[in-house]
């Protein structure tokens, strides 16, 4: 799908370079990924922990226990 965005150049262009990607697109669904992971990640953390169990885990400790780390 072609979509018309207006990204920072300088910032895609680091993307880019620091990620070894071969192309802008490929950075871009990268982070996109990334980023739904990230929210997928943080409500299944809201789901198991019911939000009143008083348990706080930080991101490590979360994937230590999905058996990730």
């Amino acid at each position: 799908m072609r979509t018309t965005l207006d990204i920072d150049e300088t910032l895609l262009n680091e993307a880019v370079e620091r990620s070894g990607a071969r192309t802008k697109t490929e950075v871009i669904e990268d982070a996109l990924t990334r980023y739904v992971r990230a929210l997928r990640r943080e409500s299944l953390k809201k789901r198991i922990l019911g939000g009143d169990l008083g348990i706080d885990l930080t991101d490590e400790q979360f994937e230590k226990l999905r058996g990730r780390a």
